[in-house]
């Protein structure tokens, strides 16, 4: 998964730009420290749900769920509700992942 830039500031502000989708599909799993985390597919793809449980699997083992400060983009503080976004692809299409404590989401461009 490749680093992109930042999601909004605001979990507040990109939850009001992205609303979940009646259609969202979720799927949940259990961090390696016992957390209970979710990938939820808000691409309106109807991607395969064997292709979310990988993702779900690859971030848990790759750690990416939990409490972790970033600070914006040349920024000096630290924002513990910052969250993280990478470009995935799934099936030949390119998607944002956004990954914010336990909640993952896959969104469209």
């Amino acid at each position: 998964m490749s680093d992109t830039s930042a999601p909004p500031a605001s979990p507040a502000d990109f939850d009001r730009a992205n609303p979940l989708r009646p259609d969202a599909v979720r799927v949940t799993g259990t961090t390696g420290r016992g957390r209970e985390c979710e990938l939820i597919d808000n691409s309106g793809d109807g991607l395969p749900r064997d292709e979310l449980e990988s993702i779900l699997a690859a971030l848990v083992r790759e750690g990416r769920f939990g409490f972790s400060a970033a600070s914006p983009p040349g920024g000096t503080t630290l924002d513990p509700a910052r969250g993280h976004s990478a470009h995935i692809q799934v099936g030949g299409k390119l998607y944002r992942l956004l990954v914010r404590r336990y909640q993952a989401r896959i969104e469209p461009f």
